[in-house]
């Protein structure tokens, strides 16, 4: 398999301006563009009496705004949080106390592997903090006047994380799960590979086709991409053990060898990309570490 996908980096749109997703879905881009968030965190507003809203994105008075303007003096009654990064959850708080709405998410997304002091982005990990008002998880079902959303929980990518499903229509809300614009990043200890290809694979087995995802724009065949990450993640992880049976001992000589050409920008998600599949070929029995498995551990086959 070739070690690139096919990205979709091409999107419309315009900061604070919903667009039409089609079946009483809009979305609206929050301005925190990144390496780590594409043009920014997207934020879906579900429904035409009532409305849910998934993922409030950062805290942001302009962004805080362009909701409640899109929401055109409609009750706001459910916010739903794919997972607690916080470039998806910091606004949950203002939006609540704007709207009264309930809160819905996984919640209790304590990492029993370890923690980090910040997460891929540069920002704090999880919210530990987060307590949804309704725990939501697979076959979790929140109803508004003329909507219905079913949760998946698709762990990996972040312990809390959830898809949702859109009743009546082919539409998941995909979060960081499933992106057009480049693969997730799944880092230790917030990210489990093995969790994140088991979650790929639930994907292929159900029948929404069109994703909507955190970052980027829309996915037309959803359980293609999904059957492709899947496909582009063991040939990665077949490549990274190649490279370390070839005697390439530490997470920085496997980007430089695996990732050439990278812009030095992306260095770092490179590694953490390389680090949760180190993980998963130590789980697997195909790798050893020195210690504790780190960015500087020292790797050797087994």
């Amino acid at each position: 398999m070739p070690s690139d996908l096919a990205f979709k980096t091409s999107m419309e749109f315009r900061y604070g301006v919903p667009a039409d997703m089609g079946n009483g879905v809009a979305r609206l881009v929050a301005d925190n563009p990144g390496p780590f968030t594409f043009k920014g965190t997207n934020t879906y507003l579900v429904g035409e009496k009532s409305l849910a809203v998934i993922d409030p994105g950062p805290e942001d008075a302009a962004h805080l705004a362009a909701i409640l303007a899109a929401a055109r003096g409609r009750p706001i009654t459910h916010i739903l949080v794919t997972h607690t990064h916080r470039d998806h959850v910091d606004g949950y708080a203002a939006l609540k106390a704007a709207t009264g709405a309930v809160t819905v998410g996984y919640g209790g997304a304590k990492p029993s592997r370890g923690t980090l002091a910040s997460s891929p982005s540069g920002t704090e990990f999880v919210d530990l903090e987060f307590t949804p008002d309704l725990h939501a998880e697979t076959g979790i079902r929140i109803t508004g006047e003329d909507w219905e959303i079913e949760a998946i929980h698709t762990p990996g990518h972040a312990p809390d994380h959830l898809c949702f499903t859109l009743a009546g229509t082919r539409k998941l809300f995909s979060g960081d799960h499933v992106m057009a614009w480049n693969t997730s990043v799944v880092a230790p200890p917030e990210g489990r590979m093995a969790d994140y290809l088991a979650s790929l694979q639930l994907l292929l087995d159900r029948p929404e086709t069109l994703y909507l995802p955190g970052h980027g724009g829309r996915i037309e065949d959803g359980p293609r991409m999904s059957k492709a990450y899947l496909l582009h993640r063991r040939w990665r992880e077949q490549a990274i053990l190649g490279a370390i049976k070839a005697g390439h001992d530490t997470i920085d000589a496997i980007v430089a060898l695996v990732y050439q050409g990278l812009d030095p920008k992306l260095d770092k998600a490179a590694a953490l990309a390389v680090l949760g599949h180190v993980e998963h070929l130590i789980e697997r029995g195909l790798v050893a570490s020195d210690g504790a498995v780190s960015l500087r551990s020292r790797l050797s086959p087994l």
